[in-house]
């Protein structure tokens, strides 16, 4: 039952813990290669969302983050009794939300690092949000399947 609670925790824990580290050890700007060619640590200020879109909407993004943090718990909550991967995939979202909220509510942007050289800089909180929004894309699209025999 506690699931939902512990993984969104362990999440919103990472997060926080991944961009102090960051936050100490780069300046912002800094670009480490880890993998060269392929993947870095670039320390980032980012006030938009994904590629930077929609910069300096810093009041829709906590508007956006309050929300799904109130709809992961709140179905949660509502549903009671879900199989521990719905829970996960709920958590990973909630957590990830959580720790870009953090950011913005404290700075206006969040903190990116982790650059893998075809795609923009991002951090652990986005990586929760995709990997739990796949999974439960993927759980519900088997669960509808499974109806439909």
């Amino acid at each position: 039952m506690l699931v939902f609670y512990i993984v969104a925790a362990l999440i919103f824990l990472l997060d926080r813990g991944s961009k102090l580290w960051v936050q100490h050890a780069l300046w912002p700007g800094e670009s480490v290669q880890v993998i060269r060619g392929v993947f870095s640590l670039t320390y980032i200020h980012n006030p938009g969302a994904a590629f930077g879109l929609l910069a300096h909407q810093t009041a829709f993004f906590i508007g956006v983050s309050i929300l799904v943090v109130v709809g992961t718990t709140g179905y949660y909550l509502y549903r009671k009794a879900l199989p521990p991967a719905q829970q996960v995939a709920l958590a990973l979202i909630c957590g990830g939300a959580l720790g870009n909220l953090w950011d913005r509510v404290r700075n206006g942007e969040v903190i990116d690092f982790l650059h893998l050289a075809f795609w923009p800089v991002f951090n652990l909180a986005d990586v929760a949000i995709v990997s739990g929004t796949g999974l439960l894309v993927l759980l519900l699209w088997r669960a509808g399947e499974q109806e439909g025999r």
